[in-house]
């Protein structure tokens, strides 16, 4: 019997050991023996697995490397959703959510908060049963993951077996992977140094990393875990309160934040968001902000969730990050309505976590307060996925050679002249669609989810499509063949078929999907729906002049001059006739007044998650029936529609006694007024 062989508990021991050895260097950063030593002891046991193939075990030192490439990953079904946090921008919000916690909870008392940093990585759930790592999983859309069990394996943080004892029989682990600031430094230093591709920051490299099909070069990268909480729990119990989770993680073998705390009551939470933002800079990692979770795990499960994430807990970040560099250039950027912006060329920089070099200036109103010129030292603010802006000059660094940045006077794209209207802070191209770039943005918004809905008619592929003369407007889309699509690149057959496919599919739509399409100024899908309700056809939109216009609920005399300038062009006539010629059709609407409609003078809100309907959905039925739905909750509210995930206007609704429904009401009352 193995058990009995003095190899075999040779094994057993070595595991133990390495084991042992590897959680104090890579977990607990305190190792007890050398390197050299940790070496011969892999060295031995890898001799005697390579003796004994049948003794060798999944969860051994050995194994961490292992198995062939993967051609690609297979999807994984989390036993339980990993849902999102919702986000606290500020100190107002974060108050506004612990109010939430206590309203909902009926206290006013303070509530006890878990306080851990929220690591920029990759989120990853760990499946254990018996102790021992059976599969790792990314989170993926939150319900479906990618397996990652193999790369995962070769993390010298992650326990490939649990340690101690006490732990349930199915364990699902939640935390992130992440590379610490040193790490991703030197392996950047190392892929320069052999010409090899540097990552932008440590959270793409770990990204990146992580999704290796080769098990064998994620075991190169230096990525770690940090285990922040658990899933699924089977044949075994849990403390009652989440630190003393993370501390019970810790004991089986887990990295956890030795930054995590607990405080009660905002002020203590608020001042240790301040304290760890001012340690920020110092820390041997990203952090993007601050974690709160309610620290009692059964006034947790009273809380409950909304549709995508926990009430018990908030991700408050820090604010915008901001640094200093050099204004190299402007250029000028011009947008589907002709508007020009005129783009910063910065020295780049890094800042918000990524590599920075270029921001928006906006207009030449925006330049004038701003003083800027080219050749200044300048400080951008990048927050979040917020296109990253100059906020301000350091004027006492600017060089004498320093150049007024001059708005050109003809269009860089193709030459007409550029206007700008008086009250418009605004400079626009003249060209209409003969601009190539008002061109291409006038397809891409055409073909948006909002608008025309072709599902696969993306960015790349309407610059492509007009780079290569294959489309100069957008009923040029309906006259693509299978055999022009599937010759460009990546676009095979079946991809080529799919667009041809949704090509089809988008002629039938409605009137206001189709207003909304054209890209009219100012013109968005309210406004859009309005119109198509109060002329019922275009034929009569057509027919309508700015005073019949301004008749329509909500028109005023800039968006009616708009409408009836684009319908007067010929060259816009033109563009709906082809499309019409295509097959582009749609409904006419019955015309009823306004005052006639059931909502007629009724201003609705939405806020929160809708599960039957989009919130585009959503409005456009309530404007259907003939009320105005609104932004913003105030005194002139008369019902707000809260589903899961409201926030702060469902607090102040109940504050002014404005009537609220959900969503089942909500589909109740659309049926009533159909």
């Amino acid at each position: 019997m193995p058990a009995n062989s003095p190899d075999y508990q040779r094994m057993q021991q070595l595991r133990q050991e390495l084991l042992h050895h590897s959680h104090r260097y890579y977990v607990l950063d305190d190792p007890e023996i050398p390197d050299a030593e940790y070496d011969r002891l892999m060295r031995e046991l890898q001799e005697l697995e390579e003796r004994f193939p049948d003794w060798v075990t999944a969860d051994s030192p050995t194994q961490r490397v292992g198995g062939v490439a993967l051609s690609a990953f297979a999807e994984v079904t989390h036993l339980r959703p990993m849902l999102s946090l919702d986000n606290a921008l500020n100190a107002d919000e974060f108050i506004a959510f612990d109010k939430r916690v206590r309203d909902r909870l009926r206290t006013q008392e303070p509530i006890e908060y878990a306080c851990e940093p929220k690591y920029d990585g990759i989120a990853i759930s760990l499946l254990y049963r018996n102790g021992v790592l059976e599969r790792a999983a990314t989170r993926g859309d939150g319900s479906v993951g990618e397996d990652v069990t193999l790369n995962v394996r070769t993390i010298k943080s992650v326990p490939l077996r649990l340690l101690g004892q006490g732990y349930p029989d199915l364990l699902e682990v939640r935390g992130e992977i992440y590379m610490t600031k040193s790490g991703f430094n030197e392996m950047n230093r190392k892929a320069q140094e052999s010409g090899g591709k540097s990552f932008i920051n440590p959270r793409n490299a770990a990204a990146g990393s992580l999704r290796q099909l080769d098990p064998k070069l994620t075991a190169q990268r230096p990525l770690t875990l940090c285990a922040y909480g658990v899933g699924e729990v089977e044949g075994g119990s849990l403390p009652q309160y989440h630190t003393a989770i993370l501390q019970r993680l810790a004991d089986w073998g887990f990295a956890v934040s030795r930054d995590v705390a607990s405080a009660r009551g905002v002020e203590e939470c608020l001042a240790f968001h301040k304290m760890l933002q001012e340690k920020r800079p110092s820390l041997p990692y990203d952090i993007d902000g601050i974690v709160f979770k309610v620290n009692s795990l059964e006034l947790q499960t009273t809380l409950g969730f909304v549709a995508k994430a926990p009430r018990w807990a908030v991700a408050f970040k820090f604010p915008a990050q901001e640094e200093m560099t050099v204004l190299r250039a402007v250029e000028f950027q011009v947008g589907r309505t002709g508007s020009i912006t005129p783009v910063a060329r910065l020295e780049p920089v890094f800042v918000g976590g990524v590599t920075v070099s270029n921001a928006t200036l906006h207009n030449s109103d925006e330049i004038a307060r701003l003083g800027v010129k080219v050749g200044d030292t300048v400080i951008i603010r990048r927050a979040g996925d917020v296109i990253p802006q100059v906020v301000s000059v350091v004027m006492s660094k600017r060089p004498d050679d320093a150049r007024d940045i001059q708005f050109p006077a003809q269009c860089p794209v193709c030459s007409s002249p550029v206007a700008r209207v008086e009250g418009e802070a605004a400079v626009r191209c003249t060209g209409g669609l003969i601009c190539p770039a008002q061109r291409k943005e006038a397809i891409k918004h055409y073909a948006s989810r909002q608008a025309m809905d072709i599902e696969g008619l993306g960015e790349k592929l309407v610059d492509a499509l007009v780079e290569k003369g294959m489309i100069a407007s957008m009923e040029d889309l309906y006259e693509l063949t299978l055999e022009q699509l599937a010759g460009l690149e990546r676009m095979g057959q079946k991809s080529a078929q799919n667009l041809l496919d949704a090509l089809a599919h988008s002629k039938s739509t409605t009137l206001p999907k189709f207003l909304f399409a054209l890209g009219i100024r100012d013109v968005g899908q309210a406004t859009a729906t309005t119109l198509a309700k109060h002329f019922g056809s275009l034929e009569r939109l057509l027919e309508a002049d700015e005073a019949s216009l301004q008749e329509v609920q909500d028109v005023g005399p800039v968006v009616a001059k708009r409408v009836a300038t684009f319908f007067a062009d010929a060259r816009n006539l033109q563009v709906i006739q082809g499309l019409r010629a295509h097959g582009v059709h749609w409904l006419d609407l019955e015309v009823v007044p306004q005052e006639a409609l059931p909502l007629a003078g009724k201003t609705y809100v939405l806020t929160g998650n809708l599960e039957s309907m989009t919130r585009d959905d959503a409005k456009a039925r309530l404007e259907a029936l003939g009320a105005k739905v609104s932004g913003s909750v105030s005194g002139k509210t008369d019902c707000v529609v809260a589903g899961p995930g409201a926030g702060s206007k469902l607090s102040k609704a109940e504050s002014l006694g404005i009537r609220v429904i959900d969503e089942t009401a909500f589909l109740q009352l659309l049926e009533q007024l159909a």
